[in-house]
């Protein structure tokens, strides 16, 4: 065979293994199921990172925000690799609570009726005690609430309303701090699904000329969506995040670059399940587009990928 066009597969020496690049690379040139996949997203982004005419999306589904993945997000927006996230409300949720309280370590095994007896949730093996969660956001919120209203501002996106409130955080742990302060708007497509938009609902029962419009958040998505040269994509898990990211998209002929990463099978017809390139069919993801769909949970594949992302150019061989 031509080695060129089919280079062979070589074994990951573990004792050459220094840095998470070392690790990539040779995962890249195993040739072997996830792992290469995991080599060739990575490839990717660095790829739609770098392109200086590409506007980049970044969606992803809450539950990660309770987890220390919450970092790998932070960092992604920190430095700037990404223009725009689109999320779920809980993702408000999970990262304002944990600026003031902590989530602790737990099991999937353990008994849900002893937990909900103690007051402590359960969201997979991560435990969030009552007095992390919704508590402390009513207060909190409310109190960011008060100055917020003071500005005399009565009506907002939820891009505008996340904005304003990462505004007045000041702890650099937050998604919501770093995305205020590098100007990256954050839209939430369901802005109720969540203590976030709760706290919201609540605040409208007093002020009843509190409004948040929905319709002036898809104006700014289409805006930006007919104002690029070119669109790239990191998709984690799917939903209502990963369908706004492609639905926009399909009104400039596609994505020029798309990466998802899901743990949801495709054969139940899902969103979350569905592969990259059944998004070409639908024109939402251009036909010679770089993409791909790796299978794995984001809380291991993430911290690889980006970590090797940060040495590599960082050392200046981006």
């Amino acid at each position: 065979m031509n080695e060129n066009e089919f280079p062979p597969v070589e074994d990951i020496d573990p004792s050459s293994i220094t840095t998470v690049q070392d690790l990539m690379e040779q995962m890249g040139r195993s040739g072997g199921f996830t792992a290469k996949k995991v080599y060739e997203a990575a490839t990717i982004l660095r790829d739609m990172i770098q392109d200086e005419d590409c506007y980049n999306f970044l969606s992803f589904p809450a539950c990660i925000i309770s987890t220390g993945t919450r970092g790998v997000i932070k960092e992604l927006i920190k430095r700037k690799w990404v223009d725009c996230v689109i999320t779920t409300c809980g993702t408000l949720d999970h990262d304002l609570a944990r600026i003031w309280r902590k989530y602790y370590h737990g099991s999937f095994e353990m008994d849900d009726v002893e937990l909900h007896k103690k007051d402590i949730h359960r969201l997979g093996n991560v435990l969030i005690p009552m007095d992390s969660y919704g508590i402390i956001l009513e207060k909190k919120m409310r109190e960011m609430m008060e100055d917020i209203w003071k500005d005399g501002q009565t009506e907002f996106s939820t891009r505008e309303i996340v904005r304003e409130i990462g505004k007045r955080i000041d702890d650099e742990s937050s998604i919501t701090y770093w995305a205020a302060k590098n100007d990256i708007p954050v839209f939430l497509p369901g802005p109720f699904d969540g203590a976030f938009g709760a706290q919201l609902w609540m605040w409208r029962q007093t002020h009843s000329d509190f409004r948040l419009d929905l319709l002036k958040d898809e104006q700014e998505l289409s805006d930006i969506i007919w104002d690029a040269k070119k669109t790239g994509a990191l998709m984690i898990g799917g939903g209502i995040s990963k369908h706004h990211v492609i639905w926009w998209n399909q009104f400039r002929e596609g994505l020029d670059y798309a990466i998802g990463l899901t743990t949801a099978v495709e054969w139940d017809g899902s969103l979350s399940g569905a592969r990259i390139k059944e998004a070409i069919s639908w024109g939402k993801v251009k036909e010679q587009a770089p993409q791909i769909t790796v299978e794995g949970d984001a809380t291991v594949l993430l911290p690889l990928m980006i970590s090797s992302l940060v040495q590599e150019m960082e050392g200046g061989r981006g």
